[in-house]
């Protein structure tokens, strides 16, 4: 059930975000000093050695002096941190840090394996890593809004999109990668009612036996098909009514602390769910999944059903689009013709590695408006779904033009004007802040030359 939240949180933001200001990763024998100060605001030299470390481990090389550009980021950040202190308007709330805490302290646990693997790693206590993160957590939001809010304002017309791309070299236009426009129509395999049943029998199972005193925890970790969650017995986070299955939420939002649900169906299978916790509009829950399994004979019904469908659509007797409104299951794509619309960009185009595998095997031998045979694939929720696809359009890796790739020049150019307002920005807040850097890093070649005064 990794969709069900709809969550972007990379390794490289997670673990970056125990560096800053409180040297976290810095290892216990550095010798700690302050080597900046910004406004109030100070880097110490753990900071940038912690930083440096994680560099190190991940690979990451720099054609300067690496520990001059970690330093720089530092002063940028602790600028827009500075202002950000001042104005009135941006506020951090309890709720903002909490579910940000939530979310860090999940993704850890995900990827170390347990919280005692975090606590070996981070050589602390949770309750200690928390702390520690509070402060971290509640700076970043701080800088996040005050970047907004800096480039809140920044535009691009068309027309600017159209000068920019005719007066650039040739040379320097940028590549676009190969990218498919798709259209599908879906079906789910229906699901028996003894499979359900069954399934439901299963789950009042486990609940009677948390309530005769096992470990809902336990029993999640054996049983619960959710891979988001299972190996953290079932621990979702705290986490808002809109960010939860509306019928998952509705049964979990009415539960006493510690008490475990009835059978909840939502789009994704059937859970018995347990409140874990409160946070005002914010909950915290385990819950064990199960998905139903389609018999044989219910996927060569959907098999059979669409190759049907395929068949009377090539003989021209409806169209495409009109089939996949009456006939497809997917919600997101039947009202639009059935195109499918890539979750990265919220556009059509899709590049290869962003296509589910099943779908990007079948589009790899279609021509232009080619209508494939029905194949099984799994949907965003990892439920399983016989699919045909027609092919609308097929881009090869070319340099950019104003006919087919107007967003993507759009985007480009309106991420340069957003740089160059913050960059602007930095180099009048230099001069008007306090900023004071130690002599062992004045000889860096710094990006901005109004740090050193």
């Amino acid at each position: 059930m990794t969709n069900m939240f709809k969550k972007v949180l990379t390794g490289c933001i997670a673990f970056c975000c125990l560096t800053g200001s409180t040297g976290v990763l810095a290892q216990d024998k550095i010798v700690d000093q302050i080597i900046a100060v910004v406004g109030s605001n100070i880097i110490m030299k753990s900071d940038i050695e912690g930083m440096y470390m994680q560099n190190q481990a991940q690979g990451v090389t720099t054609e300067g002096d690496m520990k001059c550009e970690i330093l720089e980021n530092f002063l940028v950040e602790k600028l827009l941190l500075a202002e950000a202190e001042l104005d009135t308007t941006i506020i951090v709330t309890p709720s903002q840090i909490n579910q940000t805490m939530d979310e860090r302290m999940q993704y850890f646990i995900k990827n170390l394996g347990s919280e005692q693997a975090v606590e070996k790693y981070f050589q602390k206590s949770i309750a200690g890593v928390k702390a520690d993160l509070e402060e971290v957590i509640r700076n970043q939001h701080m800088t996040s809004q005050m970047r907004r809010k800096i480039i809140d304002k920044v535009s691009v017309t068309p027309a600017e999109v159209r000068y920019k791309y005719r007066n650039m070299e040739k040379e320097k236009v940028p590549m676009v990668e190969a990218q498919v426009e798709y259209a599908q129509i879906s079906v789910f395999p229906s699901i028996t009612l003894e499979e359900e049943n069954e399934i439901k029998s299963r789950l009042r199972e486990f609940k009677k036996r948390v309530e005769d005193g096992e470990s809902f925890s336990t029993l999640a970790v054996l049983y619960s098909e959710d891979p988001g969650s299972a190996a953290n017995g079932g621990e979702l986070g705290y986490l808002g009514r809109a960010q939860l299955d509306p019928a998952y939420a509705a049964t979990a939002f009415n539960l006493k602390e510690g008490r475990v649900s009835n059978v909840v169906r939502s789009e994704y299978g059937y859970h018995i769910i347990q409140l874990v916790g409160r946070r005002g509009e914010q909950i915290n829950t385990r819950h064990i999944l199960i998905m139903p399994k389609p018999s044989p004979e219910a996927r060569e019904k959907a098999d059979n059903s669409l190759d049907s469908l395929a068949s009377i659509i090539r003989k021209g007797k409806i169209t495409f689009e009109t089939a996949a409104l009456h006939y497809s299951a997917d919600k997101n794509s039947r009202n639009g013709g059935g195109i499918a619309i890539n979750p990265y960009t919220m556009s059509s185009k899709w590049k290869n590695e962003e296509l589910e595998p099943n779908v990007s095997k079948v589009l790899a031998g279609m021509k232009d408006n080619e209508i494939s045979d029905p194949f099984s694939s799994v949907d965003e929720n990892q439920r399983l779904v016989y699919r045909i696809v027609k092919l609308i359009s097929r881009l090869k890796e070319h340099r950019a033009n104003l006919q087919e790739d107007y967003q993507y020049l759009h985007d480009l150019y309106l991420q340069e004007k957003q740089e160059e307002s913050i960059n602007k920005w930095v180099s009048e807040q230099q001069s008007k802040t306090y900023i004071h850097i130690d002599d062992t890093y004045m000889n860096c070649n710094f990006k901005f030359k109004g740090w050193k005064k």
